[in-house]
Parts: structure tokens; sequence; C-alpha cells
């Protein structure tokens, strides 16, 4: 009998399931959380289980370990979570339960865990899986060899269709996408595809060498993660397959591998262009290590601070004789700031999609800056007037404040655009520049340029 497919939940749904798994809990009810615990999504259960309390966690998980969806649950947990509620069960039970995840999960698990945790549960394992996790754990976690699945189908480029369906029949029932049948020949090599589709409408007598679809875009086993997710979505694949030096196939990666990588990724670039370091797991970490994670980026905010102190104490002459130019200081800097990150975030996220061409590096400096002269002098106009309805005296305030925001907009579109190009030129992650760096820089020279406007301006 066919199982019926587990419904994802949304919505409410998720909050409802929360507050019975609780009531529950509550009520000791441990044949009826099971009962709850094998009709839910994994996914589900998952996203339920981060809004419990630690001891809670510690005991429905007790109760999860009762049921055949453990290992589903853990390839769908938080990393920190999983090794806290993982530590205190046995190697050998351990063992039985990344036998039954999939080898890809297996060993993102075991990489998660303490090494001399990780290699007693090996011990307790069988050969042949235990020899399948050992291969996956060779190759670094973020690259095509640390992704890919090793259970993919593939057939002898000389079968014909008819012995080829027979095979998929008899042995594609544990496989991942069988939606497509990778052709290989001599001892493995990569020779071709084919998808499912394809196959099934062509004659029984053609020989697969034939019909197959010889340009296989592939990766190899130390492809970056990152490229990986940027072929998968360049190319809509639902999986790629991995070769490794002499062009055999060893794996695939499948395209919910790639939307966990592309999720990781641009987790770490928001958590970076905020300047919260970029450990994806911050949230859940310990209010000190949170503390101690995000203090060195907070650094360059306080160092940039102190030097537009010194700044404006330079020219402290200036303010004494128009004290009203202290009020403005906030605006012309923030205007700065928020045009530079802008510019930045577009930038660092065109080039992490590939859309900006690093070829056209001056071309792209050169749009930015015309945006900022345009924004500037619109927001330059309005501030102008501004001033200069509000403030009589000095007389020409309003144009002394209007210069100011054009040419500290201008060049922070400017600057903004500039330094992750820069970074990526020098093969370092663009990521880094949007957060503190930036808003930092604009800070010390928007506060410089202001007061050398006014001083010009107003002949101090």
């Amino acid at each position: 009998m066919q199982k019926t497919p587990k419904r994802e939940m949304i919505g409410t749904e998720g909050k409802v399931l929360l507050d019975t798994l609780r009531r529950l809990h509550r009520k000791r009810a441990v044949d009826n959380c099971i009962k709850l615990v094998r009709k839910t999504h994994p996914a589900d259960l998952a996203w339920v289980f981060r809004s419990l309390t630690p001891l809670e966690q510690k005991d429905i998980f007790q109760i999860i370990a009762q049921t055949d969806c453990i290992s589903d649950f853990l390839s769908e947990l938080d990393e920190t979570i999983m090794v806290d509620l993982v530590e205190d069960f046995s190697p050998r039970f351990m063992a039985k339960v990344v036998t039954n995840m999939a080898s890809d999960d297996a060993v993102d698990l075991l990489e998660a865990l303490p090494d001399e945790m990780a290699a007693e549960i090996q011990t307790h394992m069988e050969a042949e899986d235990r020899h399948e996790v050992e291969e996956l754990l060779k190759y670094h976690p973020q690259t095509a060899g640390g992704l890919m699945s090793p259970d993919f189908m593939y057939l002898d480029e000389d079968l014909t269709v008819e012995e080829a369906i027979h095979k998929v029949q008899k042995r594609g029932e544990d496989k991942e996408m069988v939606f497509y049948i990778y052709i290989t020949h001599g001892d493995g090599q990569l020779t071709g595809v084919l998808s499912l589709r394809e196959l099934i409408l062509q004659p029984m007598h053609r020989k697969l060498k034939n019909i197959m679809n010889s340009n296989v875009i592939s990766v190899t086993t130390d492809t970056d993660q990152e490229e990986v997710a940027h072929i998968v979505s360049q190319y809509n694949l639902l999986a790629v397959p991995v070769v490794d030096a002499t062009f055999k196939l060893v794996g695939i990666v499948t395209v919910d591998d790639v939307i966990d990588v592309i999720r990781e990724e641009a987790t770490e670039d928001f958590l970076q262009m905020a300047g919260a370091g970029k450990d994806k797991e911050i949230l859940f970490k310990s209010t000190m290590q949170s503390a101690i994670i995000r203090a060195p980026w907070l650094a360059a905010s306080w160092m940039g601070g102190i030097a537009a102190m010194f700044i404006i104490s330079s020219f402290e002459g200036e303010l004494m004789k128009t004290l009203v130019l202290a009020s403005f200081i906030p605006i012309v800097i923030g205007m700065g700031g928020n045009i530079a990150t802008q510019s930045s975030t577009i930038v660092v996220r065109g080039i992490a999609t590939g859309r900006i061409n690093m070829e056209e590096f001056l071309r792209i400096i050169y749009k930015e800056f015309k945006v900022g002269l345009i924004l500037g002098s619109a927001y330059g106009v309005l501030l102008g007037i501004l001033a200069w309805l509000g403030y009589s005296d000095p007389v020409r305030l309003g144009f002394v404040v209007g210069v100011s925001v054009f040419f500290v907009m201008s060049m922070s579109a400017t600057v903004g655009t500039l330094v992750p190009l820069v970074l990526k030129r020098f093969n370092i992650d663009a990521a880094v520049a949007t957060g503190p760096f930036v808003t930092t820089s604009i800070d010390i020279i928007g506060v410089y340029m202001f007061f050398m406007i006014a001083r010009v301006l107003l002949g101090m």
C-alpha cells in the first residue's frame, strides 16, 4: 500500500502544531506525541522545534527518537540544535540513524559533530555504508564533492532502450533524481545524459549512445558550492553531475541541496553587510558568543566615530561662529551613508548573481556616480530651500547645505560602488564592504567635506 505524502504546513497551522505538541508534552501523552510526529512533515517539525525551550527540545527529541522519522528530522534541523541533541545518544544508536539518512545528509551530520564522536559512530556502521560516507568526507563541505549524493542513476551507453528501462525499474527506486539518467562508458566516464521522458519515448531497439545528449553540463568535485548553485540556476537544472579528475562520474548535486546553498550564501552576505559576522547559526549562539562575534565588526564604526569626532573638533572655530551647522550634520551624513549602502548592496548582489561583468568596471562606477549626482541634486535643492526658509543667518546657509548634500551623496554613491568592485578584483569577499567599512568611510569623508564646503562658502 502506497503511503500518502505528508503535506507541509503553512501559516497558522504551524502554530497550532506547536501548541498541540506543547500541550501533549505537558500531559506526558507520549503515545499521542508519537502519532503527531509521524503525521507531521519533518520540515514542519523542525520549524516547530526551534520555538521550543531547550528543556522541551530535549524531552520531545527523546520521543522523536522512538520513531522512524528521526533521520529525516535531523536532516532538516539547524546544526547547532542538532549537535546539542544527539550528544546524549549512544554511538551505536546514532550509527543506525546515520545509516537511514541520505549519504550527503549523513556526511553533514558527521561533520557537525566533534571528531571523536563522529569517528566512534562510523565504527558502528556497516562496512558498505561506512565506506560511502568516508568517501564523501574526503571532500571539503563547501564544494561539489561535499554536497553530492552518490545515489544516482547511470547506465552504460551500449544498452538498448528496452534494457535501460528494465534497469531503471529495477534500480531506480532508491536513487535520487531519476528524471535524469546519466550515460557512461568504460570505467564510469561520463559521456551523456537522457531525461526519463526522452528514454521512454524512444524505440526499444535503439542504443543509448545514439539518443543521448552528449553535451553534458557538469562540475568537478572541487568546484565551489556557490559556482555549483550558479550553474544549476543558470541552466535550470534539477541536478548537476559531479566528475573527478579523470571525468569519472562520482555523484550528483540535486536542486534541493542547491537551494540550501543559495540560502546559506545569501544569509552570510546579509550578515556581513550588516556587520554581524557571517555565522549563519548566530541566532542560536549564547548572548556572550553573539556579542564576541559582533564586537570586531562594530570596532570599525567605533573608530570611524572617533575619527569623525576629531574632525568636528578641528572645525570648532567654524561651529562657534555658525552653531546652526551642527544641526545639519546628521542629515548630510545620513543621506551619504544611505546612498552608499544602496550602491554597495546593488553591486554585491550583482556580483553574487553574476549579473555584473567585472570587465565593465568603470561603466558601473560611472553609472552609480550619475545616480548620485541626480539624487544629490534633488535632495540638495530640497534641503537647501528648507535651510534658507528656516534660518536667516547666515544668508548663504541654504546654499552651503545644498551643495554639501550634493557632493556628499555623489561621493558616497561612487565609494559605495568602488569598494566592493575593488575587493572583488583582488578576490576578496565583496560582502564585507557593505557593512561598517563603507558607512564608516562615508561618515569620516562626509563630515570633512561638509565643514570644508562651509569654510569655503561662508568665508570662515
